[in-house]
């Protein structure tokens, strides 16, 4: 950390919002601008790059009838909605108790949705169809909340003494882990999940009733049925800010997905990235239970490898060290600390240029719907037609708690 800053208590505000992870991105974004990082930034690609995620909006939502982009897509890949199967298990539940329940599995879900890595891939009984990375993540997590393993009582619900009793033995069951199938950072994901349990035991204020869904009634209590994207980030931040491995803390709180880089105002970079994922997750099943979420738009980006991917597989920005890209980088190195600062930074410039194309406004076309409609999707595409596994243009040595 700049050792000139002192952050405070009264810093936390900022540095848990949206408006921090936009300050540091646009500052790595000039510094680039000026030749100061390790990346170059070619505008003359930025019409061409919108274009191409534009066409590929239209390839895969044609009518632009877009969900937000979150964990739900995941759970109906395939083309099997596997969620009507627990909405079925749910019939008599009210819309509360049907929110606590879908918070359960989705909160549990995200967490374990860190890079799977190239080889693993999760072969679901009921299709004989493989999935592997994100989607297969999602089936895997899915059919792990469905079996009753996160409750200490096999219910259709995370417990907080459920949550804390996993044993990596049954991580590794659920998600068919093997020495032919390796999963990367089986351990980071476990111990996620652990500490998920311990924080909703210790929090109960935010989580009363003992469960992750529990979120809802804090929500509920504090905010009524309106509060804003930004408002439930925070709670997000708030609410599970201690599970995440030692990091950057202000005032004994942990910051989770926030990096020591000192050219930044307040030499810190932050981007919460898991965070802001669970969050735009968490809108479908509390909108279903008639909550209204306004200024989801005031959200970011994600600051990861599909998005990032697509910047540098199309040439959007580059390298000034191409051999950077023959060794892995952890997530406190300045490269990923650049290549996500400036993954955010574009993303804002490419969804108001897709909204402008389509003449949409930030709210009738939020960015979650220019993630989930273009931006994550044409980074796979991009990455596929350059590698035949369609991993990240960057090495990335993860511990399983951050891409």
């Amino acid at each position: 950390m700049n050792k000139s800053i002192q952050y405070t208590e009264k810093d936390l505000d900022f540095l848990l919002s949206p408006q921090a992870i936009r300050q540091s991105a646009e500052a790595i974004f000039e510094l680039t601008k000026k030749g100061q990082t390790h990346f170059t930034y070619h505008e003359d690609k930025f019409e061409e790059l919108v274009d191409y995620v534009l066409e590929v909006i239209k390839e895969n939502y044609p009518t632009l009838e877009i969900p937000f982009h979150s964990r739900w897509g995941h759970f109906r890949v395939g083309g099997i909605n596997r969620v009507l199967d627990l909405d079925k298990k749910l019939i008599g539940s009210d819309a509360l108790e049907l929110a606590r329940t879908k918070l359960d599995l989705v909160i549990t879900s995200v967490l374990l949705d860190a890079g799977a890595g190239a080889e693993w891939k999760f072969n679901e009984k009921l299709s004989q169809k493989s999935f592997n990375r994100s989607e297969g993540l999602g089936v895997a997590s899915f059919y792990l909340f469905m079996q009753g393993s996160l409750s200490h009582e096999g219910k259709l619900q995370a417990s907080a003494q459920g949550l804390q009793n996993l044993s990596r033995e049954k991580l590794e069951e659920a998600f068919q882990v093997s020495p032919s199938n390796p999963l990367i950072g089986v351990e980071g994901r476990l111990s996620l999940l652990q500490n998920l349990g311990a924080t909703v035991a210790l929090k109960t204020d935010l989580f009363p009733g003992g469960r992750p869904g529990n979120l809802v009634d804090y929500l509920n209590k504090r905010y009524g049925k309106n509060f804003t994207g930004p408002q439930l980030l925070r709670a997000v931040l708030d609410g599970l800010g201690e599970i995440w491995p030692g990091r950057v803390k202000v005032a004994g709180i942990n910051l989770g997905d926030i990096w020591p880089y000192e050219k930044v105002p307040g030499g810190l970079a932050a981007f919460h990235k898991l965070s802001q994922w669970m969050t735009y997750s968490l809108c479908e099943p509390l909108m279903e239970a008639g909550f209204n979420i306004t200024d989801i738009d005031k959200l970011t980006g994600l600051a990861e490898y599909r998005n990032g991917g697509l910047l540098l597989d199309r040439g959007l920005i580059s390298l000034t060290n191409q051999n950077l890209l023959t060794v892995a980088h952890k997530p406190e190195s300045e490269v990923l600390i650049e290549w996500r600062g400036l993954t955010i930074a574009l993303l804002d410039r490419i969804g108001a240029e897709v909204q402008k194309k389509l003449n949409k406004t930030s709210n009738e076309f939020p960015l979650a719907k220019v993630l989930e409609g273009g931006t994550w999707w044409a980074g796979r595409k991009a990455a596929k037609a350059l590698r035949a596994d369609s991993s990240p243009p960057l090495k990335i040595e993860s511990d399983g708690t951050v891409f």
